[in-house]
């Protein structure tokens, strides 16, 4: 691929896009680790990507497609929209690159979230998640200073990024097992470590999971085309995972894939959470425990190498604790 091709928005994501990724995260950071969990009998491997640096895969994402910014795009910075953990990946990597970043976080996202994401040096401007659209905010911003929108899925480089999730499980699952993962159990929101971690590995089943009421990638991989979340959806405790409308980008992927569609309740995410702490000794936010949690509710067949997406452990410390409880 050329370098125009490389740096053009509207092109596809590719599986060499994804290697590409991960040759410039494996250059700043360490795998994250791919952990055995007996269930039922069978070790599923699970990887940890609540041990980033910000604490989620998006991280991946974001580096990847900054680093990719021009050299005439860095000094107008970036414009990001999320719900806490793409706004941490992006803030991150601008941090890094001493690039200006601006992210649109809904003002009923995690304390924490906002807090950190500040913390990193970014400036939020908050919107509300119910009647505002992010995308156009993002726009509006951007338009004002010639900055780059990064969107939290809707873009090549994102799902390249995420991909490198995936290439590292298929990496990890041949040093330790001799065979690649012949099935991938993910966190959806979006669809783009999903997506990502299908580009990376062509072979594997591809599953994702998603809280009830916002469980739009599944409903859309039934019907065969995009529909949206509900009218008026439940509150939920996955943040991470309150995509409104899936993209064609992601979409097509895991369409292409004949991927398959899973949703989970509250009560089988908190098991999740419990589990993952008392067997795995890890934390976990309630969106990055869905896999988990559609696991161990014995919603999928078990596979001799089933991996699955542990992707996310920014969780308020109030709401843990009571979860790890058992309120």
């Amino acid at each position: 691929m050329t370098e125009q091709q490389l740096m053009n928005p509207e092109r596809q994501p590719t599986l060499a896009g994804v290697e590409r990724a991960a040759k410039k995260i494996a250059a700043i950071l360490p795998q994250t680790p791919l952990l055995p969990l007996e269930v039922e009998g069978r070790v599923v491997w699970c990887k940890a990507e609540c041990l980033q640096p910000i604490g989620a895969f998006k991280i991946r994402g974001g580096w990847h497609r900054l680093t990719d910014l021009t050299d005439d795009q860095r000094p107008r910075g970036v414009v990001a929209f999320s719900s806490g953990n793409h706004a941490q990946g992006v803030a991150w990597a601008a941090r890094r690159l001493g690039i200006p970043a601006i992210i649109v976080m809904p003002d009923d996202a995690p304390t924490s979230k906002l807090d950190n994401t500040r913390a990193l040096g970014a400036e939020v401007v908050t919107y509300d998640r119910m009647g505002g659209s992010r995308e156009q905010l993002a726009a509006d911003l951007a338009g004002k200073s010639g900055a780059v929108v990064v969107p939290s899925f809707d873009d090549p480089w994102i799902v390249e990024g995420q991909g490198s999730c995936g290439l590292e499980i298929r990496e990890q699952m041949l040093a330790l097992t001799g065979s690649e993962p012949d099935q991938i159990v993910a966190c959806c929101g979006g669809g783009g470590l999903a997506s990502g971690s299908a580009l990376a590995n062509p072979d594997a089943r591809i599953v994702v999971v998603e809280p009830e009421g916002w469980d739009d990638m599944k409903r859309s991989l039934e019907g065969g085309s995009i529909v949206p979340v509900g009218d008026n959806p439940p509150a939920t405790e996955c943040d991470a995972l309150q995509t409104m409308r899936v993209a064609p980008i992601t979409f097509d992927i895991l369409k292409g894939r004949n991927a398959h569609g899973l949703s989970v309740t509250p009560d089988e995410v908190h098991h999740a959470l419990r589990v993952a702490f008392a067997k795995l000794h890890l934390v976990l936010e309630p969106g990055g425990a869905v896999a988990l949690a559609a696991i161990l509710a014995g919603k999928i067949p078990l596979t001799d190498h089933t991996a699955i997406t542990l992707s996310g452990g920014n969780v308020a410390n109030q709401l843990y604790a009571n979860i790890i409880a058992g309120g």
